[in-house]
């Protein structure tokens, strides 16, 4: 395996967002490209990230591989990368090798892991809802909820969005189908803020989200970078209105 990426920004900075939620994954690397799908401990929520081979400016691949790998330590190594700086990616048995060139040539060994998880794959739903919006717009919304709240209600309908969250106190955004694209049949359902909060970091990598939802039912939030995709799903908090 012989992989070589000019540009690692959008790479380190998906790594980082999906630190947040899991910490020890299986990379996988096909003639497809780069990808990875894993549940957070808690078996709450589900991260999904494929990067494709023709992004890579070189992806030599004799063979499939399922890399073990400790993302705080990847994260690590990947944010010294500069801008203009090239990583390189390559594995020899246990081993990870990385890369980075740019005025000197630096390289790094991860030790990989065995890992003894049941491989998943992104679950293929329809959903009532699908909402499509600025990605700061709505990871605002959700850090106004996260102040009177651990928890918001999304209600959709043909012609409006809402976000709503109460405790003590209570936040509220609405959003019409003048101002964002709304697909949609009347929908329902309450999601844990502590899991949005890590979810809205990919405003990092897109300017855009789209939010699919059904009544009480588990969420799909994609972010759409070019052919890079980074996608969640939450399922859904079942309980009493405050």
């Amino acid at each position: 395996m012989n992989l070589k990426l000019d540009n690692p920004k959008i790479l380190s900075d998906i790594i980082s967002i999906i630190s947040e939620l899991v910490i020890e994954v299986k990379l996988k690397v096909t003639k497809e490209g780069l990808s990875l799908t894993a549940i957070d401990p808690a078996n709450v929520a589900m991260v999904y990230f494929k990067m494709p081979a023709d992004l890579f400016s070189q992806f030599e691949l004799e063979k499939e591989y399922v890399l073990g790998v400790n993302l705080e330590n990847l994260k690590a190594v990947l944010r010294r990368c500069k801008p203009g700086s090239a990583l390189t990616i390559t594995a020899e048995g246990n081993l990870l090798k990385l890369g980075i060139h740019d005025k000197v040539k630096r390289d790094f060994v991860l030790s990989l892991l065995d890992i003894d998880t049941e491989e998943k794959n992104m679950p293929e739903w329809q959903f009532k809802s699908v909402i499509k919006l600025d990605s700061e717009a709505f990871a605002e919304v959700v850090e106004d909820c996260l102040i009177v709240s651990d928890a918001c209600t999304f209600y959709a309908e043909p012609n409006r969005f809402v976000v709503e969250a109460s405790g003590l106190n209570s936040a509220r955004a609405e959003f019409s189908s003048e101002e964002i694209e709304i697909y949609s049949d009347a929908s329902k359902a309450r999601f844990s803020l502590e899991y949005l909060n890590k979810f809205i970091k990919g405003t990092k990598v897109s300017n855009r989200v789209t939010i699919s939802f059904s009544d009480n039912h588990p969420m799909r939030i994609d972010f759409p970078t070019g052919n890079v995709m980074l996608s969640f799903v939450l399922a859904p908090r079942i309980e009493q209105e405050d």
